[in-house]
C-alpha cells in the first residue's frame, strides 16, 4: 500500500507510485488508512462537492496542520456557511485588478533583491537570498506585517508543514503563532496602518481572533508556495537550457510560463484533506460517512486527460485547467498574486544573472522531503 510521505526518484516528478491507482487507499505515518484520489477528474469532483467536508481537525494525526484545533478565521478548515462568510470578506481584496496594481511594487522588490544577490560572495544560496525573501516581502507589505518579524512566521510555517511533527509541538507552534498575531493586531488597533489586516479590522465584522486566523493562513500560503516554485523552478530551468533561454529572451513566454511551472512542479501535493459527511459515491465506489480522503495534486496535474504530453515541460503551453491552486469553493485566494510574482521573478532573475548555473551537482541539491509544501532547502548557484 502507498504511504505518505512518498519518495520521489526525480525531484520534478510526482511521488513514486502516486498515480498507480485512480482511487484507492494510502497509509499515513500513524498507520491510519484513508482514501487517495489521483486523477484530474476525481480531484475536481472531490473538491467541488462540499459534502466532502473541510472540517477535518483531529481526524488525521499524521498531518501537522490538522493536529491542533484551527483558530477562528482559519477558513481553509471551514464548511459553508461559515466558510462563505469569512471568505467573501477577502475575495474582493485578491482580484486580478487589485493584484495588478501591486505589479510595480513587486517589480521593485525583485529588482532590489537581485541587487542584494549580486553583492553576495559566490556561490549564493538562491533560496535564502531570493526565492524566500521575494514572496515574504510581498506578503508582508500586502498584509501590513513588519518584514522584521518574518522569522517568527517562517519558523512557524516550517514546523506546521513538517509531516513528522508531533501533535504537542504542532499545537504549541500554532499557539505561539497566534500570540504573535494577536499582539500585532492589538498594535494595529492602537495605531492603524494601511495593510490588508488593518482593512479587515476596520472594514469587516471579523473579530480580532478571526483576523488572526486569516493571517495564519495568508502568511503561510503567501510565502511558502511561491518560494518553493521559485527555488525548485530555477533548479528545473538550469537543467532545461532550451526552456531557460525561452523564458529569458521571449517576454511573451513569461505569461504562460508561470502556470506551466505551477502545473509541472505541483509543490503542494497532499496538503488538502476532506471528510465524507455522509455516505458518498466517488468513481463508482462508496465512501462511508466519516472516512477521510486526500489527493495527489502532482499526479492529477500530470493526468493525460488534462493536456498533451503532460510529463513534458513546455513554457509556451496555453494555460490548462491545472489544480495547483486547488478547485471549488476552497480554490486558492492568492493565485493571482502568485502568478504575478512568478511571471516577474523568473525572467528578471535570468536576465540579471547571465550564465546562471549550479555551483553543486544537481543530485546534491537538498529537497524538502517530508514537508507538505515541496521544494528545495538550498540552491547554491553562481554566474
Amino acid at each position: 500500500m502507498r504511504q505518505i510521505p512518498m519518495t520521489r526518484s526525480c525531484p520534478f516528478s510526482p511521488p513514486d507510485g502516486a498515480a498507480d491507482e485512480a482511487l484507492g487507499k494510502v497509509r499515513l505515518s500513524t498507520g491510519d488508512e484513508i482514501w487517495y484520489a489521483t486523477t484530474h477528474d476525481l480531484v475536481r469532483k472531490l473538491f467541488g462537492d462540499t459534502r466532502f467536508s473541510s472540517e477535518v481537525e483531529g481526524g488525521q494525526q499524521g498531518i501537522p496542520l490538522y493536529k491542533a484545533p484551527p483558530p477562528p478565521g482559519m477558513f481553509v478548515q471551514m464548511d459553508p456557511p461559515e466558510h462563505t462568510r469569512v471568505r467573501r470578506m477577502l475575495t474582493g481584496r485578491f482580484t486580478l485588478q487589485r493584484m495588478n496594481r501591486l505589479r510595480p511594487r513587486i517589480e521593485q522588490i525583485i529588482a532590489d533583491q537581485l541587487d542584494h544577490v549580486e553583492k553576495q560572495p559566490r556561490p549564493v544560496d538562491l533560496v535564502e537570498h531570493f526565492a524566500l525573501p521575494v514572496p515574504t516581502l510581498v506578503i508582508c507589505e500586502l498584509l501590513g506585517v513588519p518584514y522584521s518579524e518574518r522569522e517568527t512566521f517562517q519558523i512557524a510555517s516550517v514546523r506546521l508543514l513538517d509531516i513528522n511533527l508531533d501533535s504537542e509541538t504542532a499545537t504549541a507552534a500554532l499557539e505561539d503563532f497566534g500570540v504573535f498575531l494577536m499582539e500585532l493586531i492589538a498594535a494595529k488597533r492602537a495605531r492603524p496602518g494601511e495593510g490588508l489586516l488593518d482593512d479587515l479590522l476596520t472594514g469587516t465584522d471579523l473579530s480580532d481572533e478571526e483576523v488572526a486566523g486569516v493571517a495564519v493562513l495568508l502568511l503561510i500560503a503567501g510565502h511558502e508556495t511561491s518560494a518553493s516554485v521559485l527555488g525548485l523552478g530555477t533548479l528545473l530551468l538550469l537543467q532545461r537550457p532550451d526552456q531557460l533561454a525561452l523564458l529569458r529572451d521571449e517576454p511573451e513566454a513569461a505569461k504562460t510560463a508561470a502556470d506551466e511551472m505551477l502545473r509541472y512542479l505541483s509543490v503542494v501535493d497532499t496538503l488538502l484533506f476532506r471528510r465524507a459527511s455522509q455516505d458518498l459515491e466517488l468513481d463508482g465506489r462508496t465512501i462511508p460517512e466519516g472516512d477521510f480522503l486526500t489527493v495527489s495534486l502532482a499526479a492529477a496535474n500530470r493526468d493525460p486527460s488534462l493536456c498533451e504530453n503532460p510529463d513534458v515541460l513546455d513554457l509556451t503551453r496555453p494555460r490548462t485547467h491545472h489544480l495547483a491552486f486547488g478547485f471549488g469553493p476552497h480554490q486558492c485566494l492568492g493565485q493571482n498574486l502568485a502568478r504575478i510574482e512568478l511571471e516577474i521573478a523568473f525572467p528578471a532573475l535570468l536576465r540579471r544573472l547571465p550564465g546562471l548555473r549550479l555551483a553543486v551537482p544537481p543530485e546534491e541539491v537538498p529537497t524538502r522531503e517530508g514537508m507538505l509544501v515541496y521544494g528545495v532547502n538550498r540552491l547554491e548557484v553562481t554566474w
